[in-house]
C-alpha cells in the first residue's frame, strides 16, 4: 500500500509538472484503481489468505532454526567432551602445555568449521560456496603473512621435535638465556640480567640451539696456564684438590687434572668434574678462585703472555749509522 501511495504521489506530481513538458502523463482513472486494489488488499479476508500462503515458509524456517539452535548447543557439548579427552590424553603422555594447548585449539576450529558447514547446508548455503571463499581468502591471508606463516612452521617444528622446554637454558648463535614462553610465532627467552628476548621461531626452528640444562649433571672444564719452570706434577695435583674439595662436584664421577698444551708462554693445565646441572656455575666459580688460591700459597706463577722481538741489523747499515752520528 504504500508503495502505491508513493505511486500515487508522484502520479499528482506528473499531472501538474511533467504533463506541462509534454510527456505523457498517468491518469486519474488509474490511480484511482491502484488504490482501489490496495484497500482491497487490506480486507481481513485476503491478508487471511495471504498468510496462509505465507505459513509453510514461516513454519519451515522456525523448524530450521529450532534445528540449527539444539544442533549447536549438541555439538558445543560433544566438542567440549572430545577435548577434555584430548586434554587427558595427552597429560598422560606428557606433552608439553604449550603443543597441548595448540592441538585442543586445533580441534576445536576443525569440529566447529565442521559443524558451521553441516548448518550451512541445513538453511540452504551451499558448502561448496564457502570452501571456495574460504580458499580464496587462505590464499591472499598467506601471500600477505608470508614472514609469519614460515614462523608458525617453524613454531610448529619447535613444539613438536621438542629441543627445549620452558625453564631451559638455551644458546643460540644470537641470543641465550631461560626459556620463558614458547609461542606459535615468537619464542621468548629470559637473559641472566632479566631481559627479555623474542626470538622468530621461523629463524629460530634453523639454527644451532645448545639446550645446557637438557641433562640432570653437566661437565666442569677449566684450563689455566703456568710458567714453564713450574713443577707441572705438584701443579696437577693442587688442581685435583681444588676440584675435589668442593661439595658441589660429584664424587662417583672421575676427577681429572690433565697437561693440556704447550703453548708460546705457558704449559697449559686443565681439570674436569662433574656436578648438577643447577650448581654448575657456583661451583665452577669456586674452583677457579680455589686455584688461584693454591697457586699463590705454592709459589706457581700464572703467566702473562709474552713476545720477544730481536732486530738484526746488517754490518754495511751498522756503520752507516755510526758515520752519521758522528
Amino acid at each position: 500500500m504504500i508503495f502505491n501511495i508513493f505511486k500515487l504521489c508522484r502520479a499528482g506530481i506528473c499531472l501538474t509538472s511533467v504533463t506541462d513538458s509534454g510527456l505523457p502523463s498517468i491518469s486519474e482513472s488509474d490511480v484511482a484503481e491502484s488504490v482501489a486494489n490496495d484497500i482491497q488488499k487490506l480486507k481481513p479476508s485476503v491478508m487471511m489468505e495471504t498468510l496462509k500462503k505465507l505459513y509453510p515458509f514461516f513454519l519451515a524456517l522456525a523448524y530450521d532454526i529450532v534445528i540449527v539452535i539444539i544442533t549447536l548447543l549438541i555439538a558445543s557439548q560433544v566438542i567440549r567432551l572430545l577435548s577434555n579427552m584430548l586434554d587427558k590424553f595427552l597429560k598422560r603422555i606428557n606433552i608439553d602445555i604449550a603443543v597441548r594447548r595448540f592441538l585442543l585449539s586445533t580441534l576445536k576450529v576443525a569440529l566447529y568449521a565442521l559443524v558451521a558447514l553441516g548448518l550451512a547446508e541445513r538453511i540452504g548455503i551451499s558448502s561448496a560456496s564457502i570452501v571456495a571463499i574460504l580458499g580464496s581468502a587462505g590464499v591472499a591471508i598467506g601471500l600477505a603473512w608470508q614472514g609469519s606463516l614460515s614462523n608458525f612452521a617453524g613454531g610448529m617444528i619447535i613444539l613438536f621435535s621438542h629441543p627445549f622446554s620452558r625453564g631451559d637454558y638455551i644458546i643460540t648463535p644470537k641470543a641465550e638465556g631461560i626459556v620463558d614462553t614458547i609461542g606459535i610465532i615468537y619464542t621468548v627467552l629470559l637473559t641472566p640480567d632479566n631481559k627479555r628476548i623474542s626470538i622468530p621461531n621461523g629463524a629460530l626452528a634453523n639454527d644451532v640451539i645448545t639446550n645446557v640444562t637438557a641433562n640432570d649433571i653437566r661437565r666442569i672444564d677449566i684450563k689455566v696456564g703456568v710458567s714453564y719452570n713450574t713443577d707441572i706434577r705438584k701443579a696437577k695435583k693442587l688442581i685435583k684438590e681444588a676440584f675435589d674439595e668442593n661439595g658441589l662436584i660429584l664424587k662417583n664421577n672421575d676427577i681429572v687434572s690433565y697437561v693440556d698444551d704447550l703453548a708460546s708462554s705457558a704449559v697449559m693445565l686443565g681439570g674436569m668434574a662433574w656436578c648438577k646441572t643447577g650448581d654448575y656455575l657456583t661451583a665452577k666459580w669456586a674452583i677457579v678462585e680455589e686455584i688461584k688460591i693454591k697457586f699463590d700459597k705454592n709459589g706457581i706463577e700464572i703467566p702473562y703472555d709474552q713476545l720477544e722481538v730481536h732486530i738484526n741489523e746488517s754490518k754495511g747499515s751498522t756503520n752507516q749509522n755510526k758515520a752519521e752520528l758522528l
